[in-house]
């Protein structure tokens, strides 16, 4: 059994630098799909879009991450979206969703 001493994670709170984290592993992973020559060029377009848009710290961190996950969405109903990319791009969504529902 995994005992969870720390407090934040056992009330799924997230404190502002586990939210850092995980804005910068979303962006890692958005910049994988844009540097792979696989994915179609639109979408490495879009995921590059997201990625700038998701680091851009002028606007605060609930609207990046909103704003993201919007975008994410809508590149999931993409049918030219290959079905082994939606699945990341949803793991990113689930991820980044994490961080709006505390704000």
């Amino acid at each position: 059994m995994i005992r969870r001493t720390d407090k934040t994670e056992v009330t799924g709170k997230y404190n502002n630098n586990n939210k850092i984290e995980i804005v910068k592993g979303c962006s890692d992973l958005l910049e994988e799909l844009e540097q792979d020559i696989t994915v179609p060029r639109n979408i490495r377009k879009a995921t590059s879009e997201i990625k700038n848009k998701l680091l851009n710290e002028d606007k605060s961190l609930i609207i990046r991450v909103s704003t993201a996950i919007s975008d994410l969405e809508e590149l999931t109903t993409n049918p030219i979206t290959p079905s082994h990319i939606r699945v990341l791009l949803w793991n990113i969504v689930s991820q980044l969703e994490t961080i709006a529902v505390e704000e």
